[in-house]
């Protein structure tokens, strides 16, 4: 008797504790915004859930999409560049990850260029900057060139404000230019 009781105890404790596992469903955990906020905390809080994290958002495109866009956006903002100033090992590790993905996403490389030369062509500073870069870099003049041309064709009033100001600040350069042109033809 002793052992059938024995027996009837073990299969209810075992059985109550089935039927108290809770089974987990994403979906319904995620739908609560507390549920959300709770696990976006725990992955934060720990640096090997976050990496796990970010590696796998990285295998997925439109993930990867979405984090490239919030990156550009914190590279336009100040924040990123206070960030980097204050930790010199994270810039490196970012300039390194940027050129790696540059490198395999040639559309990506495209817009960045796109977004440099607009934001440099926004300033006059930026405009003698990128116009030294361009003098003293054989390939960047290359692929510059082109895109100068196309920019200077699109908006006739900024070529026009541009050669009116070599003209006035350097009529050598606006010679040597003539001079090209001549050449050129």
């Amino acid at each position: 008797m002793k052992t059938i009781v024995k027996t009837l105890m073990i299969i209810g404790a075992v059985g109550t504790l089935f039927s108290c596992k809770s089974a987990f469903n994403a979906t319904e955990t995620m739908g609560a915004q507390a549920n959300r906020n709770a696990v976006y905390q725990e992955i934060i809080a720990n640096p090997s859930q976050l990496s796990e994290f970010i590696d796998l958002a990285q295998q997925d495109a439109g993930a990867r999409t979405i984090m490239m866009q919030n990156h550009m956006q914190m590279m336009e903002s100040r924040n990123m560049k206070m960030m980097m100033e204050k930790n010199p090992e994270m810039k490196e590790k970012m300039q390194s990850h940027m050129q790696m993905m540059m490198e395999k996403n040639p559309e990506m490389m495209q817009k960045m260029q796109s977004k440099m030369l607009a934001k440099m062509m926004e300033s006059e500073k930026g405009r003698k900057m990128l116009m030294d870069e361009i003098h003293n870099n054989e390939m960047m003049k290359k692929e510059m060139k082109p895109k100068m041309m196309e920019m200077m064709n699109d908006n006739p009033e900024m070529m026009e404000e541009m050669m009116q100001k070599m003209i006035e600040k350097n009529p050598e350069m606006m010679k040597k230019m003539k001079g090209k042109m001549k050449n050129e033809e």
